[in-house]
């Protein structure tokens, strides 16, 4: 008798086939073969590179706020910054770098005290030439801050002879990474044992370009409009002292907090200026503040799916 009541439940259950219904479950990422990355191919097929690199994928497939809110940002922040990277000679996709920094928050800043686009920190940023004062902080210029990045890069590339290695010295430090390199008998980063941060570093900025290359076969489904829209600006060259910068933002037809947003390494409620020096302000286009009347185009076709 009970067998033919649990005979008639189960009948009476619908049957499907669950890949039909994926999408109410939680989907695993796939880890490609391999990953291109600044020029360097690297096979993910040994279990440490795989893991490692399938960790941070599939952190960034499901902690979808940041991952996007970083794709919406980029198509503001990589028209600037990438064609800085090519004029100083970088590889472009150390813009993944600076996305696993701040994620694309200009105004980021670390328990550490890194600082901007590129969480640089101040001696840093001094040693690189950005101006670090009670009314000045250059680490917040994007323009500013991408070229000290780059001559940081360089310079480790230089060392290294790996773009790869180079970025997780940007994480740990050059004297850090050389160190554990002689000291494991290692030529490459990937194959050293590294403190957790530094050895998720690398697969992060490598994970974050997966999933930014093609977001859709992750699973993120973003319209054109909801991209953060591209801004241009004027550039005011300021040669004498501006005592009041709500006042002179009003003059350029924009508001204090409008100035700020968009030159936030200015620090003070005044911009003092020194004899012989200057300060370049982006004053944004007044029609480009706004979603009903920017054209801006969008930076990369795949981040949208019209």
């Amino acid at each position: 008798m009970l067998l033919a009541v649990a005979l008639s439940v189960q009948e009476a259950v619908p049957q499907y086939d669950i890949r039909s219904e994926v999408s109410a479950f939680s989907a695993v990422p796939e880890v490609p073969a391999t990953c291109d990355w600044a020029g360097e191919t690297v096979v993910l097929d040994r279990f440490d590179l795989r893991e490692r690199f399938d960790r941070e994928l599939t952190g960034f497939c499901f902690n979808h706020t940041n991952t996007l809110l970083v794709i919406k940002r980029a198509n503001r922040y990589f028209p600037i910054i990438k064609p800085i990277l090519d004029e100083m000679g970088v590889p472009g996709d150390f813009v993944y770098l600076a996305v696993i920094e701040s994620f694309l928050n200009p105004r980021a800043v670390s328990p550490a005290k890194a600082a901007g686009l590129w969480q640089i920190v101040p001696s840093t940023g001094k040693s690189y030439g950005l101006e670090i004062s009670d009314y000045v902080d250059e680490r917040y210029n994007i323009i500013k801050a991408t070229r000290a990045a780059c001559k940081y890069l360089k310079s480790a590339y230089n060392r290294y002879g790996s773009w790869i290695t180079a970025a997780a010295s940007y994480n740990a430090g050059q004297g850090r990474i050389s160190s554990e390199l002689d000291k494991q008998i290692q030529e490459h980063a990937l194959d050293l044992w590294l403190n957790d941060e530094t050895s998720r570093y690398m697969f992060r900025m490598m994970a974050i370009k997966a999933v930014m290359e093609d977001p859709l076969k992750y699973g993120f489904v973003i319209r054109r409009e909801q991209l953060y829209p591209q801004i241009r600006f004027k550039e005011v060259e300021v040669t004498e002292d501006i005592p009041d910068l709500s006042a002179f933002a009003n003059g350029q037809g924009i508001t204090y907090s409008q100035l700020k947003e968009f030159n936030s390494w200015l620090r003070a409620r005044k911009l003092p200026v020194k004899e012989g020096s200057s300060y370049m302000l982006l004053i944004p286009y007044v029609e480009d503040l706004f979603y009903s009347s920017n054209r801006q185009p969008v930076y990369y076709d795949k981040w949208t799916i019209d």
